[in-house]
């Protein structure tokens, strides 16, 4: 790149924060090459069923919105206070923006990430020289099955950590046998009253988790328990609270309350076919096949117990894959493996609500790798207070980094 040349941005991962990155990008006239190994908007795609707490004016943005407008004229947004599905968050906003006229062109939909570099340097390699900055990042594609290598000048990884499931042991680490049937667990948040119904209608469901998308699984199932009376459900839950949901007071994101309320019924009621167990902590896995199921060997209250169940659904967490970036010098928080600076940052909030929560400045998006950026949920590693809202704002705060101008901000209404 000639030393004039606008630096060449390389975003990693098509989703909502993803795409917001590249639009900013291309705002600027800077070239901008998006790298998704899935669909456009995979995450959601996944758990497209379940309905956001935070409405849409939260998760959409001014920029986004103008460039849709601007090709298709016609098209209608949700209402700033609606609370909508993941499916219909994408056909309202994510699709239409991925093919708007300044973004189809520059995404790569099944283009796998396998390992990022430093052109001449290695992990260890010129700790705090500049001159590590001044070059370019080798990035290693997979493309149809084909390796080849590509260049960028900054690179934002945005690929969030949905598709990295943590570990049902105590500890975190595997239970015993897990690794083993890890392929029949349902580590995600299942479409259980949509197209799986009939893998969970009339079966023994166990669940194992204490935070909302556990709430969700609970929830959805008990409804479907309503009309398959013979489905069955335990949960299982580590904190030792009589409630699984800790509710807010006053909370402003009504969904996110409704979900809690009804969970925490269930589980203190024994209400639609929910047994519910705190302190309890999972030691070993056994299955046996489709007809047989699972022998889940926990702790409940520090009392030996073993639960039989046709599906095990562990609701239990997500965590960042940080492999992409082992050879570069990324400062990472020994708790929740993302970035040091942002972490302390939050760290500071502890418990509070995740609205209560700001952006943390562009300083605290840097890493002592030059011009590698974590963005979106990623950034906040295993801490779950992430909000569209916060890495809106960490795409402004990001290209004022990149741009050098403090003040830059396309989000401000003229």
């Amino acid at each position: 790149m000639a030393k004039n040349d606008p630096p060449r941005i390389a975003v990693l991962g098509a989703g909502p924060i993803g795409l917001e990155a590249a639009l900013y990008a291309k705002t600027l006239k800077l070239p901008v090459t998006i790298y998704e190994r899935g669909r456009i908007g995979e995450h959601l795609h996944r758990w497209g069923h379940v309905r956001l707490f935070s409405p849409f004016g939260m998760n959409s943005t001014s920029l986004g919105r103008a460039a849709i407008k601007i090709d298709f004229p016609k098209h209608e947004f949700p209402g700033e206070a609606d609370c909508i599905t993941g499916r219909e968050h994408i056909t309202a906003y994510i699709d239409p923006l991925a093919r708007t006229d300044v973004l189809k062109d520059c995404i790569r939909t099944d283009a796998r990430i396998t390992a990022i570099g430093r052109r001449g340097y290695l992990k260890e390699d010129g700790i705090g020289d500049a001159k590590r900055g001044a070059q370019p990042f080798r990035i290693l594609v997979r493309d149809n099955n084909k390796e080849k290598l590509e260049e960028a000048d900054v690179i934002l990884d945005c690929t969030g950590t949905y598709s990295q499931h943590r570990w049902l042991g105590d500890g975190g680490i595997p239970a015993v046998g897990e690794g083993n049937c890890e392929k029949e667990i349902v580590y995600h948040l299942d479409d259980i009253l949509g197209v799986r119904r009939s893998f969970y209608a009339g079966k023994t469901v166990l669940i194992v988790g204490g935070g909302y998308s556990a709430a969700t699984t609970a929830c959805n199932l008990a409804t479907l328990a309503e009309e398959q009376t013979d489905t069955w459900i335990t949960w299982l839950c580590r904190s030792a609270g009589s409630q699984p949901i800790k509710r807010l007071p006053n909370d402003t994101l009504k969904e996110r309350d409704r979900l809690a309320m009804r969970a925490n019924m269930l589980a203190t009621r024994g209400d639609g076919g929910v047994e519910y167990h705190p302190q309890s902590v999972i030691d070993e896995l056994e299955y046996g096949g489709p007809d047989k199921g699972f022998a889940v060997t926990a702790r409940v209250a520090g009392k030996p117990k073993t639960f039989q169940a046709d599906r095990l659904v562990a609701n239990i967490g997500s965590t960042p894959d940080t492999s992409l970036y082992r050879e570069l010098q990324i400062h990472e928080c020994y708790a929740s493996l993302g970035p040091m600076a942002l972490a302390a940052a939050l760290l500071k909030h502890g418990s509070a609500d995740c609205l209560a929560i700001p952006t943390q400045g562009p300083a605290a998006l840097k890493n002592p790798e030059p011009n590698f950026y974590i963005l979106g949920s990623k950034s906040y590693g295993r801490n779950s207070n992430f909000l569209l809202r916060n890495g809106f704002e960490q795409v402004r705060e990001v290209f004022s980094l990149i741009m050098g101008k403090a003040d830059l901000d396309l989000y401000k209404k003229k």
